[in-house]
């Protein structure tokens, strides 16, 4: 309770404090999103900024914000045009960073509608634009989220190339996150091909990963591979019997 009342104290300094038009808006985003206001105070609050001269990163942060909200409500139409509105205000101000995050929700987006052609459009920009970036973190995690649109549109081949080059990333960056999720994909794959040798291998170097870095192996992984383990005992069996 103490912070929140001295976060309300800050943000009411701010406002008052604030020098002209859109520091007074960031202030008011700041306050809105710790109040949940809805939707259409925010949206309105996205409206006015981008009529202010050099406001556009701001209507853009809000109308990102927006898309989030209408997201989790799963209001896909209505996301997807406050994320394409967000994106043509960064795009507007040459905002890199901005632009990436942009994709990333468009991208997300087409996938929760099944729309996965379109998702790798989304992709293939943001890698790109990542690559030039040289943000190899979030390259990491684009390619295993494009892996995962080829993987669905049965595009195997790219998709393992993209979860390898993942991988390749998060081993490089020690990053074990990234390394689940590549090698969770690529053992999919292998399940799919019914390649369960490579399926086991890449969980188990997923589960030894966590062991060497002392850490406790999500449970995920641990219930995959002891479903995977019985799979095999018991193919075996059949193969014998």
């Amino acid at each position: 309770m103490e912070d929140e009342a001295l976060a309300d104290r800050l943000l009411a300094h701010a406002k008052n404090i604030a020098a002209d038009e859109i520091e007074s808006g960031w202030a008011s985003f700041e306050e809105m999103k710790m109040t949940n206001a809805s939707i259409d105070d925010l949206s309105e609050l996205t409206a006015k900024a981008e009529l202010i001269e050099s406001g556009e990163p701001l209507s853009a942060a809000v109308a990102h914000h927006v898309a989030l909200l209408h997201m989790a409500n799963e209001a896909y139409e209505e996301a997807q045009m406050f994320a394409s509105r967000s994106l043509r205000l960064r795009e507007k101000t040459n905002d890199e960073h901005g632009i990436v995050y942009g994709l990333a929700l468009l991208e997300a987006l087409a996938k929760k509608q099944h729309q996965h052609e379109i998702a790798l459009v989304h992709a293939s920009r943001r890698i790109e634009l990542l690559m030039k970036l040289k943000d190899e973190e979030g390259q990491m995690e684009a390619m295993a989220d494009m892996g995962h649109s080829q993987a669905t549109l049965g595009q195997f081949d790219a998709a393992k190339d993209l979860y390898g080059q993942s991988l390749d990333l998060a081993l490089a960056l020690e990053d074990l996150s990234g390394q689940l999720v590549a090698r969770w994909g690529l053992a999919d794959i292998a399940e799919i091909e019914e390649d369960y040798e490579t399926a086991m291998l890449q969980l188990s170097d997923c589960l030894h990963a966590f062991i060497n870095a002392g850490l406790p192996t999500p449970i995920a992984v641990r219930q995959r591979i002891e479903a995977l383990t019985s799979f095999n005992n018991t193919t075996d069996s059949r193969k014998n019997s």
